[in-house]
């Protein structure tokens, strides 16, 4: 009896060799599945927090510039754990790292929801806040470089832009959640619930990765791309660097629209809670369309440098368009040139925009980094993404004193702007 195995057109190689090593054919959706409710369960975290701002800065009896304070260090923790997070994945492998994460935060958030919250007896002090939501961020930082190991792992060249994109839907999906859940959650029933939910989703992303997360076949991860000319370790590649740097700088307007959109309609355009959490819950809704999208167009036409360059150009005309709009409205004197209705619908779009690119730009780097290195780079760009999420909340407060809302925007476009050169090394 032949022991050779054929491949027909319309299977996989990597079924294939799936079958061979025991595992079902279609095991690397479960993976890729396991990817989504990891990153979708810590966005709901990193993005769903800030989505509770207002109710935030009421119960905790916090300025905006504490605000500012509080949120950053959840995206300075993150920022910092990132890469010892991602040199222990391409080392130990990422089932270990994701359960270790997934689990820690999860016990932690659960800390958070018993002592750390506003109650009958009083408010927590402000340093407790603050160094709570940084160790938040340091431990959730094992999510995404190691389910990004996983997917490039278990999926081969042609599909892998697909899918990292439905991976980084995964951000969008959670933060949406978050947005359009835990304000009203935090409202009605406390902070208590929202770390408590957190936590819930945490633990079940660390259920899911127990039970399906496994390394693939030694032939399937052999088929990681590496080009030529690859063969450099992230931290002294070049090439990775400016790719990290203009993830991140990218990144700017999108954790502005992340963490001070909820302040700006409430305060500027005048919205309540429900209006907010429904424009943050579209730009999420927006940004997982456009992700899907853009990784099945990239795989298709080979384009991932000219589509990146295409969104960096987008994001700094649709920012550049909310700046005149706000300005607009701030030059009446509150009397605006165009309707208010019309603010939250720019800043949709604005965000959208600036959130579509994020699961091309990964896979393009990864396959920059080649076999066995893309954990850490892409805990790199991760660093640079959560620098610009400690950085920016920080920031906000003090550009609304100096320039006031056009500045924020402005600001936000000129970032976007900067970050297309970068785009411009090889294709």
């Amino acid at each position: 009896m032949s022991a050779t195995t054929t491949c027909t057109v319309d299977e996989p190689a990597n079924a294939i060799a799936g079958r061979a090593s025991g595992f079902a054919p279609g095991h690397r959706w479960k993976v890729l599945g396991i990817g989504v409710a990891a990153n979708a369960g810590f966005s709901a975290t990193f993005s769903g927090i800030p989505a509770t701002a207002v109710v935030m800065r009421q119960g905790y009896h916090l300025g905006n510039a504490e605000l500012g304070m509080a949120l950053g260090l959840l995206g300075l923790g993150v920022a910092l754990s990132e890469l010892p997070w991602g040199l222990a994945t391409d080392r130990w492998g990422d089932r270990r790292v994701l359960l270790i994460g997934l689990g820690a935060t999860a016990f932690w958030l659960f800390l958070m929801a018993m002592l750390v919250v506003p109650s009958g007896g009083g408010v927590p002090p402000m340093a407790l806040v603050c160094m709570s939501l940084l160790v938040t961020g340091l431990l959730g930082g094992s999510v995404n470089a190691s389910s990004g190991r996983a997917i490039m792992a278990w999926f081969r060249e042609g599909e892998r832009g697909f899918a990292m994109s439905i991976r980084q839907t995964a951000v969008p999906l959670g933060g949406g959640l978050g947005a359009l859940v835990l304000p009203s959650l935090a409202s009605v029933c406390g902070f208590d619930a929202v770390f408590g939910l957190l936590a819930a989703t945490s633990a079940l992303s660390a259920l899911f990765a127990w039970r399906w997360l496994h390394e693939p076949p030694v032939d399937d991860k052999a088929r990681v791309a590496q080009p030529a000319g690859v063969g450099r370790p992230p931290l002294r590649n070049t090439e990775v660097w400016r790719m990290s740097a203009a993830i991140g700088l990218l990144c700017f307007p999108q954790v502005a629209v992340l963490t001070f959109a909820s302040v700006f309609l409430h305060d500027f355009a005048g919205l309540g809670t429900v209006a907010t959490s429904a424009s943050l819950a579209a730009v999420q809704a927006g940004a997982m369309v456009m992700r899907v999208w853009s990784g099945r167009f990239t795989d298709r036409h080979g384009n991932r440098r000219p589509f990146l360059r295409w969104c960096s150009g987008l994001s700094a005309l649709a920012f550049a368009l909310l700046w005149l709009m706000v300005e607009a409205g701030s030059t009446a004197g509150g009397g605006y040139v165009v309707p208010t209705v019309l603010l939250p619908l720019a800043l949709v779009v604005a965000g959208v925009s600036v959130s579509a690119w994020h699961g091309v730009a990964y896979t393009e780097l990864a396959t920059l980094a080649g076999a066995g290195h893309v954990g850490t780079a892409l805990s790199l760009a991760n660093s640079f993404v959560f620098v610009a999420f400690f950085l920016v909340p920080l920031g906000i407060p003090w550009v609304l004193v100096l320039w006031s809302w056009p500045g924020v925007w402005l600001a936000g476009a000129a970032c976007a702007l900067a970050a297309w050169p970068i785009f411009l090394g090889r294709s």
